[in-house]
């Protein structure tokens, strides 16, 4: 991706650089493992740019903030709500595990619900 950005962690010897692709895995991973979400979806009236076949957007600044936008798809039946909290809760614990960078913001939108 042309306009990828990156978190950095200078060290001692240079720098660490994580893409906003790995993060979008990170969260994909992670949110996929929640109990009620069947899929991560594009949002189809999207203008901004959306990771392709992820279904979210990431979005990290230059002090290295990040805000994630995710789209999921819950199973019918289940608490809407509380499926999207425990999605919310996943995507921010396992990308603060990984990268050591807590997300300002994880921004949940449930854009469709499924009979299983």
């Amino acid at each position: 991706m042309a306009d990828n950005k990156y978190i950095t962690h200078n060290q001692e010897n240079g720098a660490v650089m994580i893409s906003e692709d790995v993060i979008a895995t990170i969260v994909s991973n992670a949110v996929k493992d929640v109990e009620g979400v069947v899929s991560i979806e594009t949002a189809k009236s999207s203008l901004e740019r959306v990771l392709l076949n992820k279904g979210m957007k990431i979005d990290v600044d230059d002090d290295n903030a990040i805000t994630i936008d995710c789209d999921i798809v819950v199973s019918y039946g289940t608490s809407v709500v509380a499926v999207a909290k425990a999605a919310q809760e996943a995507a921010c614990s396992a990308v603060e595990a990984m990268t050591g960078i807590k997300p300002t913001a994880v921004n949940i939108d449930v854009v469709g619900i499924v009979r299983q």
